[in-house]
């Protein structure tokens, strides 16, 4: 396309020009088989041992999290929810009808999800479809598991990929989606896959991948930076455009769509005051005044803006630790901003994690640090004497956490912004 265009191919030339040398050229591998094999770990009887420990604990966790916790279930039932509204669909009742002045949970998926989510109804047992659901979850979060490592350079045979299990499932992320029978483990496959197919430059699949999980959580969607700075127009085709056709479609299909926008986006643009950990959430929570939201929200943003710039300085030199670093900042400042922000969002951040075995990362810092420990951490703040504080502790304590995130990730990009070209 640029030799078509020269004017597009000067303003790619100065645009890549401001960027970190590239020490050695990046050749994603092309298929699993030449994916790099980690040197982190060399074979021994101490990684056999530690493998024979390791995995019956990343068992035992994950066999609690998904026969114990999710079986059991708890009030908050998402799963249901969604189940219901797409036997709406098949049974030819209008979907989005629901009461939402209730604080039940409420389907709020657009017709495009819909549409295809819908075959999650076929199976007419709530609880047995259900069940299938929680294992088909915890199989996408292994399964994003070991593309991680695989992306990371870690073999799967060695004692870190079974250590990487057991810390993700005893997360508050992991825990409470598959508890509450939610699909944030299907979309943190798609998000892993998303990255994949971008860092291997397979442009078709990583916007396929992306607009499918856009269609089904719009907070995907400032992830369209990512391709957009590195000129992959077929991505960016792909990204926005599968929304736009399955909602065109669903349109016609989904009965009582145009309920979608009469009634759920209204009431999605509300800021709720209660299960709310984001800024908006916690300003109307403690009734704080509105200019002071306001002001909040603007230098937040500007943080998030300013670190996604900074870090385009890595997107050549160091790709995956730009991609990584780059998605993380923008769906924790998504997840800070945004009028309603879950604790279990926050799972969406294993990729910038991960970056901590990197040579460099936002993770090498006390803030990062404490900010991923805020908003994964399963621990509940109840106090016997002061109910209350621990309320706002359990709701708030993950809103500290993204903006902890936030901060240092956009600190790190203002560094590898001032570091001389060549520089560590």
């Amino acid at each position: 396309m640029a030799s078509r265009f020269p004017r597009l191919a000067a303003v790619q030339s100065a645009w890549a020009a401001w960027a970190e040398p590239t020490q050695k050229p990046a050749q994603p591998a092309s298929s699993p088989s030449e994916w790099p094999v980690a040197s982190h770990v060399p074979p021994s009887r101490h990684d056999a041992i530690f493998r024979l420990i390791l995995w019956p604990i990343a068992a035992l966790i994950v066999a609690h999290r998904v026969c114990v916790l999710a079986a059991n279930g708890h009030i908050t039932d998402d799963y249901t929810t969604v189940f219901l509204a797409l036997r709406r669909f098949w049974d030819g009742i209008p979907v989005y009808s629901e009461n939402y002045s209730f604080v039940d949970p409420h389907y709020l998926y657009n017709p495009g999800a819909t549409m295809i989510l819908s075959p999650l109804a076929l199976v007419e047992h709530v609880a047995v479809a259900r069940m299938v659901f929680i294992c088909g979850n915890a199989a996408a979060i292994i399964a994003a598991m070991a593309i991680l490592m695989r992306m990371f350079g870690f073999r799967l045979r060695g004692w870190g990929f079974p250590l990487v299990v057991a810390v993700a499932f005893v997360t508050e992320a992991v825990q409470n989606t598959l508890i509450f029978a939610n699909i944030n483990g299907v979309l943190l496959l798609a998000l892993v896959g998303f990255l994949w197919a971008l860092l291997g430059g397979r442009q078709w699949w990583a916007g396929v991948i992306l607009g499918l999980a856009i269609v089904i959580k719009p907070v995907f969607l400032p992830l369209l930076v990512l391709p957009l700075v590195k000129f992959q127009w077929r991505t960016m085709l792909a990204g926005v455009g599968l929304p736009a056709a399955l909602n065109a479609v669903a349109w016609l299909v989904v009965p009582g769509a145009g309920e979608y926008v009469s009634r759920t986006m209204p009431y999605l643009k509300q800021v709720r005051d209660y299960a709310n950990s984001s800024l908006p959430g916690l300003v109307t929570y403690f009734g704080l005044p509105g200019w002071v939201g306001t002001v909040l929200f603007l230098v937040l943003a500007a943080v998030v803006v300013a670190g996604v710039w900074f870090l385009l300085r890595l997107r050549h030199s160091d790709p995956l630790l730009w991609a990584c670093a780059t998605s993380g900042l923008l769906l924790s400042g998504a997840f800070l901003l945004s009028s309603l922000g879950q604790m279990y969002y926050s799972m969406m951040l294993f990729p910038l994690v991960a970056t901590v075995v990197l040579r460099r990362s936002p993770m090498h810092s006390a803030a990062g640090a404490i900010g991923m420990v805020l908003c994964l951490s399963p621990l509940e703040w109840e106090f016997a004497r002061w109910p209350v504080y621990g309320q706002w502790l359990d709701t708030f304590l993950p809103t500290v956490g993204w903006l902890c995130v936030v901060v240092a990730t956009a600190m790190f990009g203002f560094q590898a912004f001032r570091r001389p070209p060549g520089g560590e």
